[in-house]
């Protein structure tokens, strides 16, 4: 069944502009788009994340995606909404990383069915590698004029007083590149439509430009408003840089504290962008999260749905009970459940000492644990009166000043950790 792509965009605030005649091109029979993505690393992080839920609505409307990677343009560097030149790629890398991302893309498009509309991944580099310079500047340059290119916003800013950097040849040519993409792949892939964020704007409509004066066809542009947070800091970056849907460089548990930590403002705007809950379901939530914002019904079932999506349902368990060990009740089977990453990012900043495995072997006392050998309290003193007080724990578990800490309480080999109270932690190291 065909449903109204362009509708759906819009009531998820996915639509920033669309050339006029895009939505009756779509609603008049199965049609193919395309979005192209980036290379240059061997995971799609959360900015991608967009481009791939439009070409995922696409398909669930009845049309058939392209997602297009740019390994020749990932040799050049896009310059829109960039200040500098990118590092080029050798072509053994840009071919590890096409693999990676199409595992990823495959958790939102249905590459592999026998479906009209199954999605199919294409990688530019495999149609720009033959041309030959001359066969470039002849066959695609001359059809677009230096006044048509110079133009457009993203070569103007970079030629602009502002920019220190300038712009270098490579990547002015840039636009036409991407251009002839969405003529090749409109002339072999009957590809009528490009889509993007609102920052390609200009390079899609050179490729329109191009299919208009070599194709003698018609080709359609859209794009989504660029990611922005309230705040106003930028949308899928934190401390430690870019969030990945890759599990190992970016863990489950800290992709789910990502969503987890949003405004109210911003998840009311994401559960939109980055779920496939209906208006009705979304409508209802935001209803009920008004009533009672301190329960973050909203952050909660955003973070629940995506972390599902990218990862699986047991590393949204798994990153669940992580959360629980800093916030809620948890026990020591709990902690000892966690892989040392996930474990590493639970109690990333928590003070620590390191400790022979030696001292275990006899048994570590509590006073030494807590003071003479750790610091972790001022004083002997200060440890027994804690102790207690019964205010000490071991891997969750309240102890007693005869408690031993041993190899038996050690979590991954190599962690035990320690606690004052409900929010004083620290870490033994023991190796």
């Amino acid at each position: 069944m065909r449903t109204n792509f362009v509708e759906e965009l819009g009531w998820r605030g996915m639509l920033h502009d669309a050339m006029p005649g895009t939505e009756e091109h779509l609603m008049n029979g199965m049609q193919s788009a395309y979005v192209g993505i980036d290379p240059t690393a061997d995971s799609l992080h959360i900015g991608h994340l967009v481009g791939v839920m439009m070409l995922r609505h696409f398909q669930l409307a009845g049309h058939k995606p392209y997602a297009l990677l740019g390994g020749a343009t990932g040799m050049i560097g896009d310059p829109s909404g960039k200040s500098q030149e990118r590092n080029l790629l050798d072509e053994a890398t840009l071919r590890t990383n096409q693999e990676a991302l199409k595992a990823q893309l495959s958790k939102f498009l249905d590459f592999d069915s026998n479906a009209e509309n199954a999605a199919i991944l294409v990688n530019n580099y495999d149609w720009m590698k033959d041309f030959s310079f001359l066969g470039f500047i002849r066959d695609v340059g001359k059809h677009i004029t230096v006044n048509y290119m110079m133009a457009k916003d993203s070569v103007k800013k970079r030629l602009s007083s502002e920019s220190k950097e300038g712009m270098s040849f490579t990547e002015f040519t840039y636009q036409l590149v991407q251009g002839y993409d969405f003529l090749h792949l409109y002339q072999h892939n009957n590809c009528t439509l490009q889509m993007g964020g609102s920052d390609q704007w200009g390079n899609i409509t050179t490729g329109t430009e191009l299919i208009r004066r070599i194709g003698g066809g018609k080709g359609y542009a859209l794009t989504c408003p660029l990611i922005t947070k309230a705040d106003g800091t930028k949308f899928g970056k934190t401390e430690g840089g870019n969030v990945w849907l890759d599990p190992n460089r970016t863990s489950p548990y800290k992709f789910y504290q990502y969503w987890l930590n949003t405004s109210d403002e911003d998840a009311a705007k994401y559960i939109k962008i980055f779920t496939f809950l209906t208006k009705e379901e979304i409508d209802g939530l935001i209803s009920e999260h008004g009533e009672a914002p301190h329960l973050r019904l909203l952050q909660k079932r955003l973070a629940d749905e995506i972390t599902v999506m990218v990862h699986s349902q047991e590393d949204l368990e798994n990153a669940k009970k992580a959360s629980n060990i800093l916030f809620g009740k948890s026990t020591s089977d709990d902690l000892k459940g966690l892989d040392e990453k996930t474990f590493l990012d639970v109690f990333e900043g928590v003070p620590q000492a390191n400790i022979p495995m030696s001292e275990l072997d006899s048994g570590l006392d509590m006073i030494g644990a807590l003071a003479a050998k750790t610091g972790f309290l001022g004083s002997n003193g200060e440890a027994r009166r804690e102790l207690k007080q019964n205010s000490i724990s071991v891997n969750k578990e309240k102890v007693k000043e005869d408690y031993l800490i041993t190899a038996k309480d050690l979590i991954s080999d190599k962690f035990v950790l320690l606690q004052r109270g409900k929010k004083n932690y620290f870490l033994l190291v023991v190796g």
